[in-house]
This record gives structure tokens, sequence and C-alpha cells, in this order.
């Protein structure tokens, strides 16, 4: 069994060999690129949620869960404004609000995602050679991708009808898998994808469980955070939310991008000419 110095040594190791590609391929300022395109894309993004919330007839996701924590959290007019709005986009129903809603989302998004390609091409030391009227239909094929995992996964997790007794425990079990699942082939086509060079499927993997496991983590805090904490009613606490969610979407996007330089580290551990993550953490020799 290693003792405790060793485990500590080979931890330290592998943190300071991500921090160095991180500085190395720049993906600090990819975060931050991406970061951005992510705070864009939440108002659309809400709105396709909320209208397919109507669509489907459980529009008492927002009347008994979601509005009663804001409620006592914002300002009564505030409130009723925002109540008055979704009550408007529930009475719309129309499939011409979520076409729409769906199209700017995942506008806003494939800029997101031409930010990830230029961050993945810098992972994998490879030159952006696609033409542009490659690489833009391709970003808009992969950001329908990522909304349709996002918006399925919470949909799966929210929106399907609970039962009662024993039978729920088991479709609790199909909502949280199917909504990994959706997640998770988001994710392995955007990485698999994305870049200029793909990378063979067994290693866009490890990092994509790392990347989910984060976001779940990181969502819930978040989540738990607003409707416990957070408080609407004063400058203050309205700057606090907001820096919130910047480091949110901030700390999701470093996420995302270790995920992939993982990835990258593993499959340098496959190659006996390059020293990767598994030689700094268990000290294998080749």
């Amino acid at each position: 069994m290693a003792s405790r110095t060793t485990v500590v040594s080979h931890t330290r190791g592998a943190a300071e060999l991500l921090h160095d590609r991180f500085a190395e391929h720049e993906l600090l300022t990819y975060a931050s690129a991406l970061a951005f395109q992510v705070l864009k894309s939440l108002i659309p993004l809400t709105l396709l949620g909320i209208a397919l919330l109507g669509a489907v007839g459980r529009r008492d996701v927002w009347t008994k869960h979601l509005a009663p924590p804001l409620k006592s959290r914002l300002d009564p007019p505030v409130f009723h404004a925002i109540d008055f709005a979704v009550d408007k986009i529930f009475a719309s129903n129309s499939a011409g609000l979520i076409a729409f809603s769906a199209l700017l989302t995942v506008w806003f998004v494939s800029a997101g995602v031409r930010a990830i390609m230029g961050a993945i091409n810098r992972i994998y030391g490879v030159d952006e050679t696609r033409p542009v009227w490659i690489r833009w239909p391709l970003s808009f094929g992969l950001a329908f991708c990522v909304v349709a995992g996002i918006v399925g996964a919470t949909l799966l997790v929210e929106a399907v009808p609970k039962q009662d007794g024993s039978l729920e425990v088991l479709l609790v079990a199909v909502r949280w898998l199917g909504a990994l699942a959706a997640l998770i082939v988001a994710t392995g086509v955007l990485v698999r994808l994305a870049p200029a060079r793909r990378r063979p499927k067994r290693w866009a993997s490890a990092g994509a469980v790392l990347v989910i496991a984060t976001w779940i983590v990181t969502s819930f805090a978040f989540r738990w955070y607003v409707s416990t904490f957070a408080n609407f009613k004063t400058a203050v606490g309205q700057l606090t939310v907001f820096i919130f969610l910047m480091a949110y979407a901030y700390a999701s996007s470093i996420v995302l991008l270790a995920g992939i330089e993982l990835d990258e580290l593993l499959r340098e551990d496959a190659s006996a000419d390059e020293r990767g993550i598994l030689d700094v953490l268990f000290g294998l020799d080749r």
C-alpha cells in the first residue's frame, strides 16, 4: 500500500502536470470565452425550457417547485412580472415559440462550440484546416446535440410525472440513468467531432465522466444556493447571485476543458514515447 507521502506527492505531481498543460494551451482564456457564451445562452435556454414544460402539460413544475422559492426572495413587483411572463409563455403553447427559442439557443451555443473547437485543437496540437463552410455548419449541428442533451436530461428529471409507491423508485432510477446517458452522449459527440483531428472513441470516456459528474454536483450546489440563501431583494444580494452565476459558468467551462485534457493525457499513457498522467500518479516506468 502506498504511503500517505507518496500519494500526496503523486497527486501534487498530477495537479502540476495539469496546471502546466492548462498554461501551455491557454485553456483559461478559452474557458472565459466559453463561459461568456454560456451566460448568453441561458436566456433563450430558459425560454425554451418553460415553453416545453407548457407543451408537455407540466406547469406545476413552475407553480409548485420553481416559483415558491423565488417568490420569497424577490420583491413582489419583480416576482409578479416574472410570473406574468411565464404564464404568458404557458398560455401561448405554440410550436412557433418553441422553434424560435430552440433556434436562438442553438445559435448562441454554436459560438461556444466554436470556442471549444479551438481549445481542443490546442490540446491535441493540431491546426484548424477545415474551411468555414464546414466548421460553421458542424458547430450548429454539435450545438443542436448539446442543447438536445441538456434539455432532454432536464425534462427527464423534472417533467416526467411522478408515481406513488415502489414504482416511483424504479422511475427515479430510469429518469436519472436516462438523463446521464443523454449528457454523456452529448459530451461524447462534442469531444469526438469538434476537433480538426478526431481521437479514437476509447479516449473520449474518462474525461466525459469527470465532466458529467462535476456538472451535476456544481448544478445542484448552485440550485441549492439560489433556493436557500440567495436574496434578490437587495442590490448586494442581486450582485452576489450574478457573481455566483458567472463563477458557475466559468467553473463548468474549466471542468469541460480539464476533462478533455485528461483524456489526452490518458491517450499519451498508451504511447511508449510519451509520459502521461498515470506515470505521475502511480510512478509507472516505461
